[in-house]
């Protein structure tokens, strides 16, 4: 029965009466698509806060609950819900921060625009993860004074905030004008020199694998070049020399840097890990000549990430595209084209050139109507979900090309409701095409009731506000529960039948 409740919390057409009779009877989890409700009222909210104690954080995050609603005594997690969403009382502030349980204080330094005595608390606390949350979002001048600090987990937490000063980053890579650290999670945990298993028996332990200290907390410090190297406020000059670097994490990072010199992207060309390559690859700083080098990488998705990448040549792109899956979606290329390139793509000689810009859905009437009786069923099946395309030109991309475009003639905007019917009547059947007819808001009900047949298609069917509402109540009792509650969530359930569904408190 929970299931259907659920669905009735999220069906859009539940009278204001029915919200309230819900919310009496209410538990977690219908709670939570009652707390999802966009017409849920201030007054609904707070009487479903004190009904379920677990929604109280949600509805805070949602602005349905606000400080006169929360006693932060009572209910600690709601209120820093509220000072999150920076909508919480100044006092509950310095309340927090003398807490005394940690988890408390940990969720206060993830909170923004805390009052600087605070903060100044918060930087001197006796518990290292509250400090280290607080280090991961601090303003400059605070995360300058935290790289000093004396456990290294801080100092890593400090190079991953991107308001850290440069300075201060480049010193955390070198260690120059810093403070040896004194502990790190493995030496709190563990007499050194100690180094974390990768298949480690203890249930309860809770460090990384590998993770290492022989006194000089290595692999905390590997850690903290790892963050500074992907921050980009870190300066380049701080980070290029992991070019040459024995750890494949820190070559890794540099990758995606947009600001190295052309040395570097075209050393990192040749690295021996394809990932490194593959992130390369997409980065759209690293220039014509390292783009043409990696086109002819056969490493693990390198050519894939290439062709997303924004820079690419056309003549690169269009050769890639021959060879290499790039997905049913606009690259970032072909949709930066100009009208010259778009129409030098579409009368391209190459199918794949043709399929690349047939993705785009703001082309010419003119270039759109040619790709739509391509002969490459690729590129039939890249154009047709085009806007502005007629019910004559669907049909005859299903007539030339049947299967392979039948889903996507089905997510055609201006495909019409006879159309769609058809679709569902076409042998041999394609399920994807279900699922796209389900989804449409002109589908009709004959369509639907085709839907319902197939497993995939049949909870989004249940949902559609175009079935008939005796179908929608049978529905209800479906075996599948996803089905039922997609009935009970559709707009067009009888009111009846959603007042019979709702139990009286």
């Amino acid at each position: 029965m929970t299931h259907l409740l659920c669905g009735l919390a999220a069906n859009t057409a539940l009278p204001s009466e029915l919200v309230d009779r819900l919310i009496a009877v209410a538990d977690t989890d219908i709670a939570v698509d009652l707390a999802g409700r966009a017409d849920l009222s201030h007054a609904q909210a707070v009487t479903l806060a004190s009904r379920v104690e677990d929604s109280r954080v949600y509805l805070a995050h949602q602005g349905l609950l606000t400080a006169a609603d929360v006693d932060p005594e009572v209910d600690p997690h709601a209120a820093l819900a509220l000072l999150h969403e920076r909508a919480g009382r100044a006092e509950w502030a310095s309340l927090f921060a003398a807490d005394p349980l940690p988890e408390h204080r940990e969720k206060l330094a993830g909170c923004p625009g805390l009052p600087s005595d605070v903060v100044e608390a918060l930087a001197a606390d006796p518990d290292v993860g509250v400090v280290t949350e607080l280090a991961l979002w601090t303003p400059p001048d605070v995360a300058a004074r935290l790289a000093e600090h004396p456990h290294a987990e801080v100092r890593r937490a400090v190079a991953t905030n991107e308001s850290t000063p440069p300075a201060v980053l480049a010193a955390l890579i070198t260690g120059v004008g810093l403070p040896p650290a004194r502990g790190c999670l493995v030496c709190d945990r563990q007499p050194t020199p100690f180094v974390h298993e990768r298949d480690c028996p203890r249930p309860d332990c809770d460090l990384l694998p590998g993770a290492s200290c022989d006194g000089s907390h290595e692999s905390t410090l590997h850690d903290i070049r790892m963050a500074a190297a992907g921050n980009p406020a870190t300066p380049a000059e701080a980070v290029v020399g992991f070019v040459d670097h024995p750890s494949m994490q820190l070559r890794w990072e540099l990758a995606a840097r947009p600001d190295l010199p052309p040395e570097v992207y075209r050393r990192l060309a040749t690295d021996p890990v394809p990932g490194v390559r593959a992130d390369l690859a997409e980065n759209p700083e690293i220039g014509d000549a390292v783009i043409r080098m990696l086109a002819e990488d056969r490493g693990h998705d390198v050519q894939r990430r290439l062709a997303h990448n924004p820079h690419v040549p056309l003549d690169v792109l269009t050769r890639l595209a021959t060879t290499t899956k790039t997905g049913a979606t606009l690259l970032p290329r072909i949709a930066a084209a100009s009208a010259g390139e778009v129409q030098e793509l579409a009368r391209s000689p190459i199918p794949a050139a043709r399929m690349l810009v047939a993705q785009r859905r703001d082309l010419p009437p003119e270039i759109r109507d040619t790709l739509a009786a391509d002969p490459d069923a690729k590129v039939v099946k890249s154009i047709a979900a085009h806007p502005g395309l007629t019910d004559v030109q669907l049909r005859a991309m299903v007539d030339g090309h049947g299967v392979r475009v039948l889903a996507r003639v089905a997510a055609n905007p201006d495909a019409s409701a006879g159309l769609l019917e058809d679709l569902t009547r076409h042998e041999p059947p394609v399920d994807k095409a279900f699922r796209e007819v389900a989804r449409r808001r002109n589908a009709s009900a004959r369509a639907l009731l085709a839907c319902l047949a197939h497993v995939q298609a049949r909870p989004i069917a249940a949902r559609h506000p175009a079935l008939p509402p005796s179908v929608i109540v049978e529905l209800l009792t479906d075996t599948d529960r996803q089905v039922a509650e997609a009935a009970a969530a559709n707009p067009s359930l009888p009111p009846t039948v959603m007042s019979d569904l709702v139990p009286r408190p």
